[in-house]
């Protein structure tokens, strides 16, 4: 922090000395091109009558022009000049008709130095300052388009270690041979290993890949070069490779090193997958890449990390063998990480005795790292604008309803018939959601607008989930549906509240037939998806439909059948429940937000399962590369969205 300050301070006074400079030279040149009256310019012969009529006055004689006033055709007195001519009478005319006048010394070549050479020393100053000094002061100057723009971290400057992040311990364990590496590499080389050149860190946003790489960095105590990916690519074309170059010989000067490169898909996507043959200033970024991955060796003691969200497009060069050959995942944390997390991001917040992290992290599924640091973050402000003493379990709550959907709109003024169609919608889903056998335990509902919802029900699973059963997708249409079905069993009349539930209900629907083997007319296939994979212009005009016209017609006649029987089945449990339902639609009218408990004492249901009255399966040791699963999703919030 010191020498960035110092840094600043050193960039604040050279365009203090800049701007200094600047007014120096406007000054001169507004002094010495100072505009003045219009003088009017008179002959030499002119002007000796002027001075026998005594209508000349003030004059100033000096080498080569006379200067004064004269009386004009108006009878004023103006400014004038002439030139001076060889006249020896002259000043004996003067005197003779009373005129004053004074002499000047010649200093004509003083004027000119000023006028012709000090504004080229001012330029000369001002380019110095601009160009030349910084360069000698941090080797940057603005000329210097080919330097690279990476940070560079002293091992002193480095407070990030394996001890601020949780949540991915795999990954931490997979990256201990790095830092056991850059702190002894002769134990490596010893027996003949050489570590990755390479390692990929790679998940969804928020996950901490980033902070991963610091924390390496600072176990390993080497320097640091951090830089954006979008930073090599610039306009001028040769500039990425020219800053690649300049970070790879940075970091061998510095080495031991680690270079982490974040969003590495904005310079590493696959080549070639445009259209025509012009030069790509991106592909020749990635090649000068490849080139230096080949050219340094794990005994010079470089390691480079990189991140991002979508390998599946990256260049299959890159990641080969001998490059980034080092893949790590770091998936979104499991029950267990999330608490960490949360202890982790809990260290400077004062909590309440009634805050049960553990509960927290079971309410929040599929939250990854930055989301959670986001519910702590919005709990203690929530808990200052309270001026309450610490963080209460109210606070955290709160918090955690924002980061799902979105803070409260209590302003929102709403009819009263609007009302019921939002209240009738959103038991709809509660009652649905509550009697299926399949779905995640309902939390609460509410009508109190949140962010974009006008109203909506919270469901929160027991567990964490990393498989879906087709029984389980079944009762998530039927649920999706059923505020729309709530809507035309009550008023006989639909709206568009459901505009959201009906886009989910055609994405699972669709996924469920194409991609999951989930119909019984197509039977256990998977069907590529157009609409995923590469999106890349060459690529996507090169595709060729593999669809013929009747196995379009199934998939679609597939889709709408799950869809209808699913509107029915959540028609059919609203009608067979219908006095529970309505008595929720009252109390929800009259509370704004109804819990667990509540719900279940009016529909005449037992609580819903503890987590630790489930069966829970024998311990097993894991593998070390599992099969992908699907992606843990946020605990849902059915949404009555416009109306």
């Amino acid at each position: 922090m010191k020498n960035n300050k110092n840094q600043n301070n050193r960039r604040i006074v050279s365009v203090g000395q800049i701007v200094g400079w600047i007014a120096v030279f406007v000054i001169a040149v507004l002094i010495f091109n100072k505009p003045g009256a219009k003088q009017a310019e008179l002959d030499y012969s002119e002007f000796k009558n002027k001075v026998s009529a005594a209508e000349v006055s003030d004059l100033t004689v000096a080498p080569g022009i006379i200067s004064g006033m004269y009386k004009n055709e108006k009878g004023e007195f103006a400014p004038f000049k002439t030139v001076r001519m060889e006249d020896p009478e002259l000043v004996g005319q003067l005197s003779a008709a009373g005129i004053k006048y004074k002499a000047e010394l010649d200093n004509s070549w003083v004027s000119n130095i000023l006028f012709n050479v000090l504004w080229i020393f001012l330029l000369i100053g001002l380019w110095w300052f601009i160009f030349l000094r910084p360069q000698r002061n941090d080797g940057r100057s603005a000329m210097n388009f080919a330097r690279s723009k990476a940070k560079m971290q002293d091992p002193s400057q480095q407070t990030v270690t394996f001890k601020d992040v949780a949540g991915c311990e795999e990954a931490k364990e997979e990256l201990e041979d790095v830092i056991k590496f850059l702190k002894n590499p002769k134990k490596f080389q010893k027996l003949g290993g050489k570590l990755p050149k390479g390692v990929l860190l790679y998940g969804a946003p928020g996950t901490g890949k980033t902070l991963l790489a610091k924390a390496v960095a600072g176990e390993a105590g080497v320097a640091f070069f951090s830089a954006s990916a979008s930073e090599f690519v610039e306009m001028f074309v040769g500039v990425g490779a020219a800053r690649v170059r300049d970070l790879f010989d940075q970091a061998k000067k510095n080495s031991p090193a680690i270079i982490f490169i974040d969003e590495l898909d904005a310079v590493g996507r696959r080549r070639f997958a445009g259209i025509g043959g012009g030069h790509d200033e991106r592909e020749q970024t990635l090649n000068q890449l490849l080139i230096e991955l080949d050219g340094f060796e794990s005994k010079q003691g470089i390691i480079l990390m990189a991140s991002t969200n979508r390998p599946d497009v990256l260049d299959p060069a890159l990641i080969r063998p001998g490059r980034f050959d080092r893949h790590i995942s770091v998936p979104a944390p499991d029950l267990k990480g999330r608490e960490e997390i949360l202890k982790v991001h809990a260290k400077k917040v004062k909590l309440g005795p009634d805050v049960d992290l553990k509960t927290v992290a079971k309410g929040t599924p599929g939250f990854v790292g930055a989301d959670l640091a986001n519910v702590v973050n919005e709990a203690a402000i929530l808990a200052a604008r309270a001026d309450k003493e610490a963080v209460s379990k109210s606070d955290m709550d709160e918090a955690v309803e924002r980061v799902i959907a979105g803070p409260q709109k209590k302003s929102r003024i709403i009819s009263k018939k609007e009302q019921r169609i939002i209240a009738a919608h959103e038991v709809g889903h509660t009652v649905v959601a509550r009697l299926t056998n399949h779905s995640d335990p309902v939390h609460k509902v509410t009508i109190i607008p949140r962010g974009q919802a006008l109203g909506y029900t919270l469901q929160l699973p027991l567990e964490d989930k990393f498989l879906t059963s087709k029984s389980e997708l079944l009762d998530k249409l039927c649920i999706l549906l059923a505020g729309r079905a709530a809507e035309e069993i009550v008023f006989g009349e639909i709206t568009s509240g459901a505009s959201d539930d009906l886009n989910k209900t055609m994405a699972y629907a669709r996924k469920m037939v194409v991609e999951l083997g989930m119909s019984e007319k197509l039977g256990p296939i998977a069907l590529p998806n157009g609409e995923e994979g590469e999106v890349f212009l060459g690529r996507d005009l090169s595709r060729h439909t593999i669809y013929s016209q009747e196995l379009v017609r199934t998939i679609d006649e597939e889709i709408m059948d799950l869809i209808k029987s699913s509107y029915a089945r959540a028609k059919d449990i609203i009608n067979k429940n219908r006095a529970a339902f309505d008595k929720l639609v009252e109390r929800l009218l009259e509370k704004e937000v109804v819990d667990a408990a509540e719900i279940d004492e009016i529909l005449g249901l037992k609580p819903a399962a503890n987590e630790d009255a489930l069966p829970q399966p024998a311990a097993q040791e894991p593998e070390k590369e599992e099969p992908k699963a699907p992606k843990a999703d946020k605990p849902e919030a059915q949404q009555a969205e416009l109306f």
